[in-house]
């Protein structure tokens, strides 16, 4: 069972001490690690903050040894209550750097409050020192990390961090998204409007609709999450990539089939045509946006694509 901190011993806040920054170093080096590939600046900088955590459970060791000898049992955040528990952002692929920032500034502000509290529970008035001198690294390590900032991380680089970030994200979400998006919206054409025409029914084609659109997503949220594992294409987690781009699906082909819910059927089939032409106005503008499709042509593409299924829809459902 975790124990309350008010009951640790000297000994066991040392040896926590030490736990905790071995902790953060590791993390700022898997930070540095996972960035090095996209963000290399940002890297440096967290290559940096790694040091000084270094250099902090150096001198903890040396004070622990000087007062208990060189045994250090293992006691870790986990074996004390109250610490915040820690998403594990470290260990995701490819990282992201707001994530990896935030998660930062938490651990410094956390390891502040535990060297604060830690200096006012010890006796020794040279364990007392060197925990308040900690403590105070730690609050200026928000400044270190600003400096280290500003020294690698020039206006240059943060335009080619930001690029770098806007593709990551165009790989992860926006591509799994669009090819959902198109899919669910022009797929589903055929089979709404065949069964709205064959049985002239507002409650058929919602039926048909919901169908398509639903078994739509499904299939296509499982044939992303199958393509890779995003290990080596950089395409982030398989998870994600499904449910957006199963999400998509689904509501690419519901947009067209909810004005069935309408009972009068031309009323609900004209609206149905007037959601098809915004989803496909949608489609296209994705595309110029961060497909860097000009809009012309993405229109051109897509609204003929749905325009044919539109109509072999309408053809079939008309025999």
């Amino acid at each position: 069972m975790a124990k309350n901190f008010k009951d640790l011993s000297e000994q066991e806040i040392l040896a926590l001490a030490i736990s905790l920054e071995e902790t953060d170093a590791r993390i700022y080096a898997d930070f540095a690690a996972g960035l090095k590939a996209h963000y290399p600046a940002t890297a440096q900088v967290f290559e940096e903050m790694e040091d000084e955590e270094d250099e902090h459970r150096r001198k903890l060791i040396e004070e622990y040894c000087r007062r208990f000898g060189e045994h250090i049992p293992l006691i870790r955040r986990e074996d004390v209550k109250g610490f915040v528990h820690r998403k594990p952002v470290w260990l995701t692929r490819p990282l992201g750097l707001k994530a990896v920032r935030r998660q930062a500034e938490i651990t410094e502000t956390e390891t502040r409050r535990f060297y604060e509290r830690a200096a006012n529970k010890v006796s020794d008035v040279s364990t007392r020192k060197l925990l308040g001198d900690l403590a105070e690294a730690e609050r200026k390590h928000v400044t270190l990390a600003e400096n280290l900032q500003h020294q690698y991380v020039t206006p240059e680089v943060e335009v080619q961090e930001e690029k770098a970030h806007r593709r990551l994200f165009v790989l992860q979400i926006v591509q799994p998204g669009l090819a959902g998006l198109m899919d669910g919206s022009v797929s589903t054409l055929a089979p709404v409007f065949a069964a709205a025409f064959a049985t002239h029914s507002s409650h058929a084609a919602l039926l048909v609709g919901l169908a398509a659109s639903v078994g739509a997503g499904i299939s296509m949220a499982f044939a992303e999450a199958a393509s890779d594992d995003g290990s080596l294409t950089g395409r982030g987690k398989p998870l994600l990539r499904g449910i957006v781009c199963g999400l998509m699906t689904t509501a690419g082909g519901i947009g067209h089939t909810l004005p069935y819910v309408i009972p009068e059927f031309r009323t609900a089939t004209a609206i149905a045509v007037v959601v098809v032409a915004i989803e496909l106005l949608v489609i296209s503008w994705i595309r110029k946006r961060y497909m860097d499709t000009p809009f012309l042509r993405a229109a051109f593409q897509v609204i003929v694509g749905g325009v044919l299924v539109f109509l072999v829809g309408i053809w079939i459902g008309s025999s």
